[in-house]
Parts: C-alpha cells; sequence; structure tokens
C-alpha cells in the first residue's frame, strides 16, 4: 500500500508529504478498505464484505462494491460520492475525481460495469455506465456521460459519448 500512497504524492501537487497522504488522504483510505472487503469478497464471506464496504462509505464517503476489481496505483481524489459498482474494473495508475460513477444500466447478474484499463483520469462528475470499456490513456472530462467503448488514447467530453459526441485524441 506504500506504493499507492507514493503514487499518490508524487501525482497530488496539493500533497506535501508521504505521511500526509497516508493520515489524511480518504481516497487512500477507501483503497485500503476496498482491498480488505475484496479479499473476504473472494472468499465468499459475501455479507462481512459488505460491512466492510458499507464501514468505508460511511468513513470516505466513496462506495466501492467489494466485487470490483481494482489495480495499483489507484488515485481518487476528493472521492466524496464516488460509486464504483460490482462488476467495474479498474486497471493500474488510474484517477478518479469526486462524483464519478463507474455504474450497470441492467441488473442481469453479468458483467454490467464498467472496464477501465490503465492510465485512465476520470473527471469530476463523469458517469461511465455499462459493460464498457475504456482503452489505455483516456481522459473523459467533467460530467461526460458515457455509454460506449472508449479506444486507446482518446479524450471524451460531453453527456453521451457516441457517434455525435464531441471526442478527440489525447494530447
Amino acid at each position: 500500500m506504500f506504493e499507492t500512497a507514493r503514487s499518490i504524492r508524487r501525482r497530488d501537487p496539493a500533497a506535501k508529504s508521504l505521511l500526509e497522504v497516508i493520515l489524511l488522504y480518504p481516497g487512500y483510505h477507501a483503497v485500503i478498505y476496498h482491498r480488505i472487503a475484496h479479499f473476504l469478497y473472494k472468499l465468499h464471506f459475501f455479507f462481512l464484505a459488505r460491512a466492510v464496504s458499507q464501514f468505508n462509505r460511511f468513513m470516505t464517503g466513496i462506495e466501492i462494491h467489494p466485487g470490483a476489481k481494482i489495480g495499483k496505483r489507484l488515485f481518487i481524489d476528493h472521492g466524496m460520492g464516488i460509486v464504483i459498482g460490482e462488476t467495474s474494473e479498474i486497471g493500474d495508475d488510474c484517477t478518479l475525481y469526486h462524483m464519478v460513477t463507474l455504474g450497470g444500466v441492467n441488473l442481469d447478474p453479468v458483467k454490467r460495469h464498467p472496464t477501465l484499463k490503465n492510465r485512465i483520469m476520470v473527471g469530476a462528475g463523469a458517469s461511465i455506465l455499462g459493460n464498457v470499456t475504456i482503452g489505455n490513456d483516456v481522459k473523459i472530462g467533467a460530467n461526460a456521460v458515457v455509454v460506449r467503448d472508449v479506444p486507446d488514447g482518446e479524450t471524451v467530453i460531453g453527456h453521451r459519448f457516441d457517434q455525435h459526441t464531441q471526442h478527440s485524441k489525447a494530447a
């Protein structure tokens, strides 16, 4: 977990020290609690996993289902209001800002939440909905609503990412 704390310290210009990140960053705490909940979930201790998850939500304002798969060095910045659904998958070195939703669009017991590959930045208030894949090195703008796959290296802005939405290669 120190790898995650060091990564946050490098990526957040407001972080003054590693100790500050470890003691005072709720996004860091949320990832730690999630790792515990996910471990219990994989052992089929579903109730206990959900209890840890709900404690995490109470303490941090960040709701991560214990079934979600999270890679290395996730940075949740200003995390209040983040929701990460059960079948979400998040790769390495991703950044999520406050009020991000990785949500489902149906109730079927299948993969129904997004997959974020590596080095993704999701802006404040953005929603990524359904079983969609967000490619490597993608940037998703604040308040975007993404309901389609996004290829590697794209920047997505607007209210829906489909054939009518603005998108461009990331700089």
